[in-house]
């Protein structure tokens, strides 16, 4: 899945590059998820939106994405993730796992015994967010996670794409 963080944009650019963005997915079945923004989504006909504790509450983004959309939730406290539970959502992003210099405001970094004592208290499908890279990637996939959130890893690298590739197949290595 492609997740489209834009903090910084207006509106109009965000759907722009939204736009682009799925024009590049179509046909892959990779899934476009929207951070933030279920306007944005649902006018770029998104596969889903990724919510924080800020935005729009589950229940109402739930009723205007409909139940085919994929629905996230960051998680970054215990209480959080124990009201989620009965929240329409489809998985949850664990925020943070490391420090990390895309969220600096995070409230926990939960290292990797946090994960698995998160992945042992839900049914929800788990991905971790924060800080991971190739030299933590092994031991965070060990964990039984069910996928991974990357930015820095592959945006800061000097070819994205060959970052992209080495991490998905350390991440596959890691699984078997």
């Amino acid at each position: 899945m492609v997740q489209l963080r834009e903090k910084h944009h207006d509106v109009r650019a965000f759907i722009e590059k939204a736009q682009a963005i799925k024009e590049v997915l179509e046909g892959t079945g990779v899934p476009l998820i929207i951070n933030d923004r279920v306007d944005v989504a649902l006018a770029v006909d998104a596969d889903g939106v990724h919510l924080g504790q800020s935005d729009m509450p589950a229940l109402l983004a739930r009723k205007l994405i409909g139940s085919q959309r994929i629905l996230g939730l960051s998680i970054e406290s215990e209480a959080q993730l124990a009201e989620a539970q009965s929240l329409p959502i489809d998985y949850i992003g664990l925020s943070a796992i490391f420090a990390t210099p895309t969220k600096t405001n995070t409230k926990t970094h939960w290292g990797l015994e946090g994960l698995r004592n998160t992945l042992s208290k839900t049914t929800l499908p788990v991905v971790a967010i924060g800080g991971i890279n190739d030299t933590n990637l092994k031991d965070v996939a060990a964990t039984g996670t069910h996928g991974v959130a990357l930015v820095s890893a592959i945006c800061h690298a000097e070819s994205p794409k060959k970052a992209a590739t080495d991490l998905l197949a350390l991440m596959d290595s890691s699984s078997n």
